[in-house]
């Protein structure tokens, strides 16, 4: 039986894959996984609990027992839509730190990969192709440079109404560049088999087309004759 294709979109923090992610799937017809919101979640959750960001058998516990949806462009957590609370940079910063522990990215495994439903997946992450779908049909590293990532999150986060300062975001940000890449399990990397696809001169618009031409071509190749 033919496998459910998967399209799997890794890249830094802030480089555009959840929104490019998104608008792929929508114009293929496919499920999509934010798995960052994942982390995330497991962040929030074990911040609310009170549980350390070191204590790697509580959070793998929590990221096994989530109590989480994805609804109509909303997550909800334990009923409440968190959507939101999830964008903050510290639970951002805080999903980054737990993210490095192998037990909670083992726990997390199996559910990200129930994602995968016929007609097919657009998967973002930073281990979608590498560790979670390394059958991906088409593996897409989509990056930017530090200072247009920085920007873009700043004019996210003032849209908002969120202050926010440039520097700052622009430090934290390549802080959690070097740990994701440095850390012992699931590194961010891009496969050896992936597509690098810088965006810094790109709009969204030039990104989802370049990734749904290469998702196309890849998809048709794959057909049978």
């Amino acid at each position: 039986m033919k496998p459910v294709p998967v399209i799997a979109i890794d890249g830094p923090s802030a480089s555009g894959k959840g929104t490019i992610a998104a608008r792929v799937a929508g114009v293929l017809g496919f499920h999509v996984l934010e798995s960052g919101a994942l982390y995330r979640l497991v962040a929030l959750a074990s911040l609310r609990a009170g549980v350390a960001e070191t204590d790697e058998s509580s959070l793998a516990g929590i990221a096994a027992g989530l109590e989480a949806r994805f609804l109509d462009g909303k997550i909800i957590l334990s009923g409440e839509d968190v959507t939101e609370e999830l964008r903050g940079e510290g639970i951002g910063n805080r999903a980054s730190a737990v993210a490095a522990l192998p037990a909670l990215r083992s726990a997390l495994l199996d559910r990200q990969r129930a994602f995968r439903q016929p007609p097919g997946l657009v998967a973002d992450g930073r281990d979608m192709g590498t560790v979670v779908f390394p059958d991906a049909a088409l593996k897409v590293f989509l990056t930017a440079s530090v200072q247009v990532r920085a920007s873009r999150r700043y004019k996210q986060l003032n849209d908002k109404g969120i202050h926010a300062n440039l520097a700052s975001l622009s430090r934290d940000l390549a802080e959690r560049d070097e740990r994701d890449a440095k850390r012992a399990a699931a590194p961010l990397v891009p496969a050896p088999d992936a597509v690098q696809l810088d965006s810094s001169d790109l709009s969204v618009d030039e990104v989802v087309g370049a990734v749904l031409k290469l998702a196309r071509e890849k998809l048709e190749s794959q057909q049978p004759r």
